[in-house]
């Protein structure tokens, strides 16, 4: 009688939300001679959707933060350590040393936030885009009383398209709350020529209405340039004072990406559209780390619900190919987008980024249900993957 089949190891490498879903995903659906091993550098996972609420105090960083060794409760293998080198195709990695080597691959690595690339910024501001950085600008929204809070979409890429813009409203709620908004000017200096403008001109045009509502001043297609105490410099030559100056980073590919075979323009990878398959035998890449371009020319937004929905279709496909069942999972582009603006509500875009010619966004006024699915989803996130 011939033995079991050898059981096979999937390596996760990224431990974001893409990460935790495609390895919790293979889990559930794998029995256990099969082996799941998931490598990230920070031994803590943080929930980036909900660092605008710990700049506002509206959660503690430990709300938003859960261990990765907590995973390995439900079987999944965790290695901490930093990823030096990967060989797509014999399917390893090397962290710390240590080759990890895998019948199928997953690269859920992200994007790198490179701040330091603007002269003097991070000296100058804070970021809105760490766990730190937010909970240092809370200290500062809570001191403020009266001047000038700057906020600056460093680069026209970056991540969660929607953020930059929630930033400026809650921070405007916040100030309200604290009955100073009336000596307290907020303004936001962006990079790109039109708020989450892949979605579309209606997006667009929905939130230039929320801020000007709220009289944020709006700037686009001003990118800073530099920053020292106080001011802030243009590529355009302009200056703008702050007393307060809030930015989202631009981004690079991780550079263990960008110096492997995996590297594609700009050092992201390039997957199939539907499938997240990289070209390499049995290797797949999901998230922030990806390109993919949309038939308008622009990338598709880098964000968490991407991550969570490809980190789906691919454990789905790597079940498939294990167990020898057909497998019908493809990435559609389907998802949307919260924009907090205060108060417990929110306003919410979603639909077909894959629609040609361009996406189909439906808008939806800001509410308290779309609020309440924002938290809904972070709860999910925390609860059911973590």
């Amino acid at each position: 009688m011939a033995g079991a089949p050898t059981g096979q190891t999937i390596l996760v490498l990224g431990g974001g939300i893409g990460g935790v879903v495609t390895a919790n995903r293979l889990r559930r659906k794998l029995d256990r001679r099969h082996r799941v091993v998931l490598v990230d550098r920070d031994p803590t996972f943080s929930f980036a959707a909900s660092y605008l609420w710990v700049m506002t105090g509206k959660r503690t960083p430990r709300q938003v933060t859960r261990p990765l060794q907590g995973l390995t409760r439900r079987g999944i293998e965790v290695v901490i350590g930093d990823i030096e080198s990967i060989e797509p195709r014999s399917r390893t990695a090397t962290v710390d040393g240590r080759e990890l080597t895998a019948d199928h691959l997953v690269i859920a690595l992200g994007a790198e936030q490179v701040p330091q690339i603007i002269p003097g910024m991070v000296e100058a501001g804070e970021t809105f885009a760490t766990l730190p950085g937010a909970r240092r600008l809370g200290i500062e929204l809570d001191a403020i009383d009266h001047g000038r809070i700057l906020v600056v979409t460093a680069g026209p890429v970056y991540r969660c398209p929607a953020a930059p813009y929630e930033a400026a409203f809650l921070i405007d709620a916040h100030l309200r709350s604290r009955g100073v908004r009336d000596r307290v000017e907020v303004a936001v200096h962006a990079a790109e020529p039109m708020p989450m403008g892949v979605a579309g001109a209606n997006v667009a045009e929905a939130v230039k209405g929320l801020l000007a509502a709220r009289g944020i001043s709006y700037r686009p297609n001003h990118q800073i340039a530099s920053a020292d105490t106080g001011q802030a410099v243009f590529y355009d030559g302009q200056t703008e004072a702050f007393d307060l100056l809030a930015y989202m980073p631009p981004i690079a590919a991780p550079a263990v990406i960008a110096r492997s075979a995996l590297a594609g323009p700009g050092g992201w990878i390039e997957v199939d559209r539907e499938t997240l398959w990289t070209g390499y035998e049995n290797v797949y890449a999901i998230g922030d780390n990806v390109q993919m371009l949309l038939g308008i020319g622009k990338p598709l937004p880098r964000a968490g619900i991407f991550a969570h929905s490809q980190g789906k279709v691919v454990a789905d496909a790597i079940v498939s190919s294990i167990t020898g069942r057909p497998s019908t999972a493809r990435f559609d582009a389907r998802g949307g987008c919260f924009i907090e603006v205060g108060d417990g509500r929110a306003g919410y875009g979603s639909g077909d980024f894959y629609a040609e010619p361009s996406p189909s966004i439906r808008v939806r006024p800001p509410a308290r249900r779309w609020h309440l699915g924002k938290v809904a989803f972070e709860q999910e996130v925390m609860r059911r993957w973590l």
